[in-house]
């Protein structure tokens, strides 16, 4: 069993807590307040551009092996999961480019910028946010919500191709090989910063 593993089994009661969030369980039923999920649009936009930038930083110190899906899963979060965003940016009114960080997507990106100066740690924090949302998605699919904006963004996090990214960074951290204690404490630091992300 690798050190990924050893994370997702660290990370599962604190998924739980994401699952019964209000903000989670309003998009899973479909009934979320629009202004609720305007204000999280926003900040999650804020926070995947510097989602790529992590991408980035990481890239600059990877291993060959790791070169090309690193760049990979940059284009795909910044072609695909903000094209997601700006989608639903028009049909919940929310303002991408005149919107500002909150406390919590602050503190996340300056504690994902932080953690990329080492490889290893870095994709340690990282992982909370592609593990988790893939896990969500699934968890919401298996009852999706009839509110078609909701089911949309419920269908990106639960596709097969979402979980392959997930599952490919999985296997680098585990090529990677950080050390376990560290790459335990920054993968549970993360998943604090995704369950806070979600008080909008």
């Amino acid at each position: 069993m690798g050190i990924s593993r050893d994370l997702e089994t660290i990370g599962l009661p604190l998924l739980e807590a994401q699952v019964i969030h209000p903000t989670v369980a309003g998009i899973g039923r479909g009934d979320l307040p629009e202004e609720v999920f305007r204000r999280w649009l926003e900040q999650d936009y804020l926070f995947l551009l510097d989602y790529v930038r992590v991408f980035s930083r990481l890239a600059w110190q990877a291993p060959d092996g790791h070169l090309g899906d690193l760049v990979d899963l940059a284009h795909a979060t910044f072609h695909e999961e903000l094209r997601l965003h700006r989608s639903l940016s028009a049909e919940f009114g929310a303002d991408l480019e005149g919107a500002r960080k909150g406390k919590a997507c602050t503190a996340y990106t300056a504690f994902l910028l932080d953690a990329a100066a080492d490889y290893g740690s870095g994709l340690a924090a990282l992982y909370p946010c592609m593990w988790g949302y893939s896990m969500l998605g699934r968890r919401l699919a298996a009852t999706p919500p009839d509110e078609p904006r909701y089911r949309a963004w419920v269908e990106t996090y639960a596709d097969p191709g979402f979980a392959a990214l997930a599952a490919r960074i999985a296997v680098m951290i585990d090529e990677a090989a950080p050390d376990p204690e560290r790459a335990a404490e920054m993968f549970t630091r993360g998943m604090a910063h995704e369950l806070a992300f979600w008080d909008v």
